[in-house]
């Protein structure tokens, strides 16, 4: 019988190295101090690791559409919330693990950008509302597309069932952290899953076009 053609399969990049810089550490340390169990260095380092480098890439998808990912995640923030896309600055600081003063900051830059505007809070006198403008959905809307489409590639070596896997353990790790500790090494408060709360952008400012 004639060969049949096979259709392409969404399958795992073959040419990925068994081993990165993790293993290389890892087997330095069983060397120097193998009476310590560095296993956990296996886990946190490549979390640390993936962490930087995917910042590294999908800085550039921000930067194409004038924004970076502190600016990224407050607009994605308004516009996921659903219509009238708009939030108390508390909630909206909770959600993108902000201080006050962290979202105030933020949102300074994307109202002088015209992509959200600041209204009362008619329920609270003393209160605000953060309104994304129709500026700010068609922007983010724009940046959203190509911001998953980025990540889809960065998740080319794994397989769709490595990737749900992946997410669930995750998810496992991620609740399962204890709160964020303080300086002299007691539990403080912390974000969802003792996340922290982040005070300042990482990346420089790029104002939006």
């Amino acid at each position: 019988m004639p060969d049949q053609d096979v259709p392409d399969q969404d399958v795992p990049d073959q040419d990925v190295p068994d081993q990165d810089g993790v293993d290389r550490i890892l087997g330095q340390w069983q060397r120097e101090r193998p009476d310590l169990d560095t296993s956990p260095m296996g886990v946190i380092g490549r979390v640390s690791r993936l962490s930087r480098q995917l910042e590294q890439r999908l800085d550039p998808v921000f930067a194409r559409h004038g924004l970076e990912q502190g600016l990224f995640d407050v607009l994605a923030t308004l516009r996921r919330s659903g219509e009238p896309y708009r939030m108390r600055p508390a909630d909206l600081a909770a959600s993108v693990m902000l201080t006050s003063s962290g979202i105030t900051k933020r949102l300074d830059r994307l109202e002088a950008s015209g992509l959200v505007v600041r209204h009362p809070d008619p329920q609270d006198r003393r209160g605000l509302l953060i309104e994304l403008t129709p500026a700010g959905r068609q922007l983010v809307d724009t940046a959203l597309a190509d911001h998953v489409a980025a990540e889809h590639r960065l998740l080319a070596a794994l397989s769709p069932d490595d990737r749900d896997r992946l997410a669930g353990l995750l998810r496992i790790l991620l609740l399962g952290l204890p709160a964020t500790a303080s300086p002299d090494g007691e539990p403080g408060p912390g974000g969802p899953g003792g996340e922290p709360r982040r005070d300042r952008d990482p990346s420089p400012h790029v104002e939006p076009e």
